[in-house]
């Protein structure tokens, strides 16, 4: 499976593992700099381009209303795409840990 938006961009990645659970905007904001240990901090703009990619994808999808917030979570799709990023980024930690059995550190 070969798409544009893949690889994953590190904010694409903490978005879509965020709405494993349904939140909306704000509480994804809160969520994904927790998730990230503080590191990772977006912008409200930044945000919600990246959900408006994500739902023309059909990777995320609206599901439901809190007054005015509008409450976003993970599709099949998109659980597919997350699974097929793990794949990649443990092949790519195992070379790592490949390569320090082989030279001194």
């Amino acid at each position: 499976m070969k798409h544009k938006l893949l690889p994953l961009s590190e904010t694409m990645h903490y978005i879509l593992l965020a709405l494993r659970e349904p939140l909306h905007g704000y509480a994804v904001m809160q969520k994904i700099e927790q998730l990230s240990n503080g590191t990772v901090i977006l912008a409200a703009g930044t945000l919600y381009g990246a959900i408006e990619n994500l739902k023309k994808h059909g990777w995320i999808e609206s599901v439901g209303d809190s007054g005015r917030r509008k409450i976003y979570m993970i599709t099949t799709e998109g659980n597919d795409v997350l699974k097929k990023e793990q794949e990649r980024l443990q092949h790519i930690l195992s070379l790592y840990e490949g390569s320090e059995s082989n030279e001194e550190v």
